[in-house]
């Protein structure tokens, strides 16, 4: 099996369909057919079918779409890792969900990558969703951010719990109300890129009041929606160590009642084999440390306008 048989044979899977994946890869359909011919005559299975329903694959083609993915990762890390090695210096990907990114990120990952000169750290946003996914195809070395649902083949160590608080400006109707569920499901909801995701304390909320999607509006950072927040907009979930000096100062104020909050668990998560990097596992274990809980909530984060969740990459040197 070559690199570029298997990367044809996984646009295919992917995208469902042999055209689509010629498309992709700006090759030929004949030339993803060859690929899939040649890999059906060596491992001597048919992979799949075509049917009117779309392509059926045969046990072994499914088992043959995992590896793909998983050995094509492993070849995108190695070539990586071989650059790096050859400027002497190590790179460690950190894909993370929006809110830990945002707020608490960038104090973890700076006083962890002071710690070593050789290091270089890549922190991505990347829905939880896709965390196993990015894990055990070696996009990214570390994840961190809400426990997925099944973690198999993953180590998850708890890293910092959290809360997170709705908020309102000082004017707003529902300030220092103790609001019920359905007080809360009626309001205009300011949300950052967190609001958007599947899994996470906000997603949950937001799930619990079954706050309906057009009382929702999802702004580029959290910061940001709770700058609208203030002004009275609507309200805003947030982490409620971040807003504290907001509610000590006046400029906004917690809702109380049981319905306006929920406790959560970021946690760091690991392949549970041998293949993730050493870096990764010692970030995993240092997260959860007294000091960098603290770096953690002394993280000023970034400020509003300037965090693209869809894009975001940032790297420590």
């Amino acid at each position: 099996m070559t690199p570029t048989q298997l990367r044809a044979y996984s646009a295919v899977v992917r995208l469902g369909s042999v055209k689509l994946a010629a498309a992709e890869l700006r090759v030929s359909e004949s030339a993803i057919s060859l690929h899939i011919g040649q890999l059906r005559k060596e491992l001597g299975d048919q992979l799949f079918t075509r049917t009117a329903a779309g392509l059926a694959f045969t046990p072994g083609g499914l088992r043959l779409a995992s590896r793909a993915a998983e050995m094509l990762g492993l070849q995108d890390i190695t070539l990586l890792e071989v650059s790096t090695a050859g400027k002497g210096r190590r790179l460690l990907r950190v894909a993370a969900s929006a809110l830990f990114a945002e707020h608490a990120a960038p104090g973890l990952i700076e006083l962890f990558a002071g710690r070593a000169d050789d290091l270089d750290v890549e922190l991505s946003v990347r829905n939880p969703k896709a965390f196993a996914r990015l894990l055990t195809t070696r996009s990214a070395d570390i994840a961190i951010g809400p426990r997925p649902a099944a973690d198999a083949g993953l180590v998850c160590r708890p890293v910092m719990n959290y809360r997170v608080v709705v908020v309102a400006g000082p004017g707003h109707p529902l300030a220092g109300v103790r609001a019920s569920a359905g007080q809360l499901r009626d309001q205009t909801w300011l949300l950052g890129p967190s609001g958007a995701a599947d899994m996470g304390a906000t997603p949950e909320l937001l799930r619990r009041l079954a706050v309906p999607e057009e009382h929702q509006q999802i702004f580029q950072s959290h910061a940001a929606a709770l700058e609208e927040a203030k002004r009275g907009k609507g309200v805003a979930p947030a982490l409620s160590y971040t807003v504290a000096p907001d509610v000590r100062s006046g400029q906004l104020v917690q809702v109380p009642g049981p319905y306006a909050s929920v406790e959560a668990v970021w946690h760091a998560m690991t392949l549970a084999d041998r293949g993730a990097p050493a870096a990764a596992a010692e970030l995993a274990r240092f997260a959860a440390t007294p000091r960098a809980i603290q770096a953690m909530m002394r993280g000023s984060g970034v400020n509003v306008g300037h965090f693209r969740p869809s894009v975001h990459v940032t790297l420590w040197s």
